[in-house]
């Protein structure tokens, strides 16, 4: 079984960003930047006030993503086509253009999306039941503490399925998280050493970005055009954070499954 290198998957996710950066730039753009700025400007923002209570702000997020649901799941779907559409670039060693990438993961999208609710239906039902069971024993806050951490290890377990959909055309979902199940089998401690840092490295930029941002547009500007640069400065983080997550989930697919034809005659 081949065993995750951490350090050669980041070294060839760099390569890939760096080989393709005019492609995924304009991907990222389209499909990352614009539906966030979309969403700052047409969604309504919670009503959180100084001196709410826990149970208010909870109301408060609760009608928010109540009422702004069905705009989040729709601009989630460009959000989805062009993370699809980077590895596409990315893995595909025929070189498709950036419009032959963008159609196969439009056909690609149902069995996608067919696998995403399957796997948080099964994830959500697991949470779940550890939670009850941590909650017989722990106090609240820790029970579900310890338990969202818990679904690391499941979460781990389907990270190929994308690249399994997008790239090898694994039309049918149960057969891509099978085969996610089959490529991340014994993988998870690799997996974490790889994908944590890179987390904790892009919280650390994001916070002290937007701490320096923060400073300088309360001293430059007020009001909605002050909210409006701040979103546009968060949608550029996101863009290349997303960017070098699609890369780093193809150098995975990469090192674990090899091209896309020794997939197929491994699986098929």
């Amino acid at each position: 079984m081949t065993r995750l290198d951490s350090s050669a998957a980041w070294t060839q996710a760099a390569r890939m960003v760096s080989a393709n950066r005019e492609m995924l730039a304009a991907i990222a753009g389209v499909f990352f930047l614009l539906p966030g700025l979309i969403g700052a400007v047409v969604l309504p923002k919670p009503m959180i006030n100084r001196g709410m209570s826990d149970q208010q702000m909870a109301e408060a997020f609760t009608k928010f993503y109540g009422d702004a649901g069905p705009t989040l799941a729709l601009l989630s779907l460009p959000l989805i086509v062009g993370f699809m559409t980077m590895l596409v670039i990315m893995l595909d060693d025929r070189r498709p253009t950036v419009a032959v990438a963008i159609g196969q993961s439009l056909r690609m999208l149902p069995s996608y999306l067919a696998a995403h609710i399957v796997t948080m239906l099964a994830f959500s039902l697991a949470w779940l039941l550890l939670a009850s069971v941590l909650l017989l024993a722990l106090p609240a806050v820790l029970a579900v503490l310890l338990s969202i951490a818990a679904m690391t290890y499941p979460l781990t377990l389907v990270l190929m399925v994308a690249p399994e959909i997008a790239v090898a055309q694994t039309r049918n979902p149960f057969v891509a998280i099978r085969r996610s199940l089959t490529l991340t089998r014994g993988q998870f401690q690799a997996i974490m050493l790889y994908f944590a840092p890179a987390f904790t490295l892009f919280l650390v930029i994001y916070g002290l970005v937007m701490m320096v941002v923060g400073v300088v547009l309360v001293n430059t500007t007020e009001g909605e055009a002050q909210r409006l640069i701040s979103e546009t400065v968060v949608g550029l983080l996101f863009a290349v954070g997303y960017t070098y997550f699609a890369a780093m989930i193809a150098s995975t697919h990469r090192q674990l499954a090899g091209d896309v034809a020794a997939t197929r005659d491994v699986f098929d």
